[in-house]
């Protein structure tokens, strides 16, 4: 018996029952109510599962009030000044900041998965030349199963390792696959002798005409904003990554099922809304107006990037990549792009203006990172496949979990069934 229980009355029928109160490290304590149906006849019901917890996690804690994100009980303000992307997956997937000799294990391993089966780039000749490349990534991760079907025991703790590694590794270059797709350009095989981010952007912008060189500072934002998108708790991609491991599906079909719920506009498509948004306001001189807008409950403006659902304090991951943001801007230039000086102005009005300050509506990583993608040169479509290669580890870290968990069973959430009772068939010549 736990040692704190909450009794539930049926207050028709005077039945109790007692739920026990489990509690973690960190946040509110939970009602374990797996016996509520068999003592008292009742399932919850709870629409987005936002009073639900779905499972026990070691990865990952936000406190939304306070304005604290913790991987692995590091903050991630630590993590993003002081870590690497590589060192922040190995965290995420092992539990511990690795040793030297860890790391550059890890890093090899990574660096020399990197390669993609060469038939994997005829899935790429099938796509239409403008598909949307959050389409191909989810279509082409899905598809490495059938190449490494002999690897994918879900059973064995090597094999998920190694999956672990494989796709961490080969998404950037499926990635900038999509993209040179999208851009009508020749596929760039990636490098071993660059770092994760280097080798990404190479793959991206690097062409057989000409020397690309990878700018250092673009190189570290990219590396800090994987950080800061590596993992977020139980968000809805998570969940989902989860809900289809449970079935027993393989580690592939898992991440390209959270890759297809990452795409939706409320998931990860938020720092794409932001340029919409931008793009909408249009100039400098119309901000006071739309800033005016914002404020009115009767407009259907928002400001886009502004505020975050968990954070009810200043999104941490923004503080960070605030700063980051500018040095970006101040490295590349924004002098050609209106849009960038536009997004600048907004942010300086909004932190001064009283209705926000007051309501804490900051902005957050969405309004920061999506600048930042704009003056990497990188088209809006493309903003939620980088979120996509951020998120991998989390994601394959929140599986393994899941299956080495011995509680762990297969999702099936319940319903409030509100359709027709039960009825008969009425032959097709007697219907009215």
């Amino acid at each position: 018996m736990a040692e704190k229980t909450v009794t539930l009355t049926d207050n028709a029928t005077g039945k109790q029952t007692e739920l026990p109160v489990l509690g973690g490290t960190h946040g509110p304590e939970v009602l374990d109510i797996r016996s509520l149906y068999k003592d008292l006849g009742y399932f919850t019901y709870d629409p987005g599962f936002s009073s639900t917890g779905s499972c026990r996690s070691d990865i990952t804690f936000i406190d939304g009030d306070r304005g604290v994100l913790l991987y692995r009980g590091y903050p991630i303000e630590q993590l993003a000044e002081q870590s690497s992307f590589l060192e922040v997956a190995r965290l995420l997937i092992h539990g511990e900041l690795p040793t030297q000799s860890e790391l550059d294990d890890f890093e090899h391993s990574i660096t020399h998965h990197t390669m993609v089966n060469e038939s994997l780039k005829n899935f790429f000749n099938g796509f239409h030349y403008n598909a949307h490349p959050m389409a191909m990534l989810t279509g082409v991760v899905g598809s490495l199963s059938a190449f490494y079907h002999d690897t994918i025991d879900i059973n064995d703790p090597e094999n998920r390792v190694l999956c672990a590694h494989r796709i961490i590794a080969k998404m950037p270059t499926i990635a900038a696959a999509a993209f040179k797709h999208m851009m009508g350009e020749p596929f760039v095989y990636p490098q071993n002798r660059l770092s994760y981010c280097g080798n990404l952007l190479n793959m991206l912008f690097a062409r057989p005409t000409e020397e690309f060189e990878i700018n250092p500072v673009a190189e570290k934002a990219l590396d800090q904003l994987l950080i800061l998108h590596a993992d977020h708790e139980q968000n809805a991609s998570t969940s989902t990554v989860r809900l289809a491991g449970s079935t027993g599906a393989n580690p592939f079909a898992a991440i390209a099922s959270g890759c297809a719920a990452l795409w939706g506009p409320a998931h990860g498509g938020a720092n794409e809304a932001v340029l919409n948004m931008l793009e909408e306001v249009g100039t400098v001189e119309q901000v006071p107006k739309y800033i005016e807008k914002a404020k009115d409950k009767n407009d259907p403006f928002r400001l886009m990037g502004f505020g975050h659902r968990v954070y009810k304090n200043y999104d941490p991951r923004a503080t960070i990549i605030r700063k980051t943001c500018h040095e970006v801007l101040d490295e590349l230039g924004v002098g050609n792009d209106p849009q960038l000086e536009l997004a600048m102005r907004l942010e300086e009005i909004a932190l001064a203006d009283d209705y926000f300050v007051e309501r804490k509506l900051y902005p957050n990583v969405d309004f920061y990172s999506g600048i930042i993608y704009r003056a990497l040169g990188i088209p809006t479509e493309f903003f939620t496949v980088l979120f996509a290669i951020g998120r991998t580890p989390g994601w394959i870290a929140q599986w393994m979990e899941m299956v080495g968990d011995p509680e762990q069973r297969i999702g099936r959430p319940r319903q409030i069934y509100t359709g027709a009772a039960k009825r008969d068939y009425v032959p097709l010549h007697r219907r009215r």
